[in-house]
C-alpha cells in the first residue's frame, strides 16, 4: 500500500514527502544529536589512557561537541531556511558520518578532539532541521502532535540511552566504537533523507554575516565561559570577563538585527508569547534535564557504586517514563488546557526532582532511585512535548529553522548554564560538609543540586500556569513545505 501523503511539494523538484520516511529521518537525526552528548562519557578513561591525554585535556573530548554545537545552533537553524531542508539534512548526515569514522580512526588527542568539534558542527545543523521538518511536512494538529511526541521521545531519553550504550560498546567492544557508532546511523538515515525530506526553504539566499558572526561569537563564549567555570570559579576575573564579554557580543549582535536588511533572527518573532514563553520555559526545563541527568549519574556511580553498564541499565525508567510522558501529551495536546499539560507535567518534574534530592548513600535502587527516575521523565515527557508544540505553532514555513533554532539553543543555553551553577553547588556543599565520611559528603552535594533543580522547575511550572495562552483548537489545514 502507499504511504498516505502529506501537504504539496514546494515546487523546488523535490519528491512529495513519506510521513513515515520523514519521521524516521529526523528521528535518527535527533538520536545522533543527543546519543553523542551522552556516549562517551563512560568511555574518557580509556581514550585518555589509549590517546595519552594530558591531565585536564580529556575534558575537551566533551566539551568540544558542546562548545561547537552550543556556539553554532541559531546559525544551524537559519540554514536550513536559507539553502533547503533537503541539502541541510544530506549535508549535516554527511559530516556526521565522516567525523564519527575519523575520531573512530584518531591516534592523537588532537585528531579525536577536531572530530568532536566536527561533530558539533555537524549536530547544530542536524538539532534545528530535525524538528523544522516536522514543522513543515505535518499539518499542525495530529498529525504533528504525533510526530512530535516521537521526536520528544528520542530527544528525553536517548541522553540516557547514550549513557548504556557507551557502557556495552566499551566494555565489550573498544571505546573507538563510541565513535563508530554513528556511521551505520548516517548509513541507514542519508537514503531515508533522500527519499523522503522535502527540498523545503530555499528561499532568500542572503546570509546575515555580521549578525551570523556576532551570534556565533557570543553563544560560543558563552559556552565556553559556562565550561570553564570547572577549573575557574565564578567571581574569578577570567570567569567574569568571559561572561561580561559574551553579554557585550549579545547586545552587539541585537542591535545589529534591529538593522539589519536580512537578519539571522528577525526580532520581531518574540512578539509572540508563545514563542518567547516556549524558549524561556526551554532555557528551564534544559538546565534541568542535563544538571539532573548528571547528577544522577554520578549518584550511581560514586555513592551507588555502580559500573558505567549497570549506571547505564539504571536509567531504562528514565527512558520508559520519558516516551510514556511523550505519549500521553501528543494525545493530550489540544485536548487539554495547555496551562494545565505544561504546568502539570513541570509540576510532576519539580517533584521527581525534589525526591531525587531524598537520596542518600544507604538508599536503593528500588527504595530510592526508581520512584524518583518515573515521576521526573513522566513529568518532564509531557511538559517538553507540549511546550514544543506551543513554540512551533502558527509559525510561518520560512522561518520555521529559525524558531527551531530559537528552541534548541534555548535548551543547549540552559542545560549549560544549569550544570555550571549546580556543579558549583555541589562541590560547595561536599567541600563544606560536615562529615568526615567521602561518600556521604557526596551524596550531600548531590542531594543539594537535586533540590536546587527542583525548585527551578516548579517555579517554571508556575510560569506557565500564569502565562501560557489559552489556544484554539488548530485548524486541519495542510501546510506547504
Amino acid at each position: 500500500m502507499a504511504e498516505s501523503r502529506t501537504g504539496s511539494d514546494t515546487g523546488r523538484g523535490g519528491p512529495v514527502a513519506r510521513p513515515g520516511r520523514v519521521l524516521a529521518t529526523v528521528c535518527l537525526c535527533q538520536l545522533m544529536v543527543v546519543l553523542d552528548i551522552s556516549v562517551v562519557n563512560v568511555a574518557l578513561p580509556e581514550i585518555g589512557r589509549d590517546l595519552g591525554f594530558a591531565p585536564g585535556g580529556l575534558s575537551w573530548v566533551v566539551n568540544a561537541y558542546t562548545l561547537v554545537f552550543g556556539g553554532l545552533l541559531l546559525l544551524g537553524g537559519r540554514i536550513a531556511d536559507l539553502f533547503g531542508h533537503r541539502r541541510a539534512t544530506i549535508a549535516g548526515l554527511a559530516l556526521f558520518g565522516v567525523a564519527s569514522l575519523l575520531g573512530g580512526l584518531a591516534q592523537t588527542p588532537g585528531q579525536l578532539v577536531a572530530a568532536r568539534a566536527g561533530q558539533g558542527l555537524a549536530a547544530a545543523v542536524l538539532a534545528p532541521i530535525s524538528l523544522t521538518v516536522i514543522m513543515v511536512t505535518f499539518e499542525e494538529g495530529a498529525p504533528r502532535r504525533r510526530a512530535l511526541g516521537s521526536w520528544t521521545m528520542v530527544a528525553i531519553s536517548g541522553g540516557a540511552l547514550g549513557v548504556l550504550l557507551g557502557g556495552v560498546l566499551t566494555d565489550l567492544l573498544d571505546w573507538r566504537w563510541v565513535m563508530f557508532v554513528n556511521v551505520p546511523l548516517v548509513v541507514l538515515a542519508l537514503p531515508l533523507a533522500l527519499s523522503s525530506v522535502r527540498t523545503g526553504g530555499g528561499g532568500s539566499r542572503r546570509l546575515d554575516i555580521a549578525g551570523a558572526s556576532l551570534g556565533t561569537a557570543a553563544m560560543t563564549v558563552l559556552v565556553f565561559g559556562l565550561l570553564e567555570t570547572e577549573k575557574h570559579p565564578w567571581g574569578s576575573l577570567r570567569t567574569l570577563a568571559t561572561l561580561g564579554g559574551a553579554a557585550l557580543l549579545a547586545v552587539a549582535f541585537v542591535l545589529w538585527e534591529r538593522r539589519s536588511a536580512a537578519p539571522l533572527v528577525r526580532l520581531s518573532v518574540f512578539a509572540s508569547r508563545t514563542v518567547w514563553l516556549a524558549n524561556v520555559l526551554s532555557l528551564l526545563v534544559g538546565a534541568a534535564t542535563v544538571a539532573g541527568f548528571y547528577f544522577a549519574s554520578l549518584f550511581l556511580q560514586h555513592v551507588l557504586d555502580y559500573d558505567p553498564l549497570a549506571a547505564g541499565v539504571a536509567f531504562l525508567p528514565f527512558c520508559g517514563g520519558a516516551v510514556l510522558g511523550s505519549f500521553a501529551a501528543s494525545r493530550l495536546v489540544g485536548r487539554v488546557d495547555g496551562r494545565l499539560l505544561i504546568g502539570g507535567g513541570l509540576a510532576l518534574g519539580g517533584v521527581g526532582m525534589l525526591w531525587f534530592g531524598t537520596l542518600r548513600p544507604d538508599s536503593t535502587f528500588l527504595g530510592g532511585f526508581l520512584g524518583p527516575s518515573l515521576v521526573a521523565s513522566v513529568g518532564i515527557g509531557l511538559s517538553v512535548m507540549a511546550n514544543t508544540a506551543m513554540g512551533t505553532s502558527r509559525v510561518a514555513s520560512d522561518e520555521a529553522g529559525l524558531v527551531s533554532g530559537l528552541l534548541n539553543a534555548s535548551r543547549q543555553c540552559g542545560g549549560s548554564v544549569g550544570l555550571a551553577a549546580l556543579s558549583t553547588v555541589a562541590v560547595t556543599v561536599t567541600d563544606n560538609a560536615a562529615t568526615a565520611d567521602p561518600v556521604a559528603a557526596l551524596a550531600d552535594g548531590y542531594a543539594r543540586a537535586f533540590s536546587c533543580v527542583g525548585v527551578g522547575v516548579l517555579a517554571a511550572s508556575l510560569l506557565a500556569v500564569l502565562l501560557v495562552p489559552r489556544l484554539p483548537a488548530p485548524r486541519n489545514q495542510t501546510q506547504n513545505a
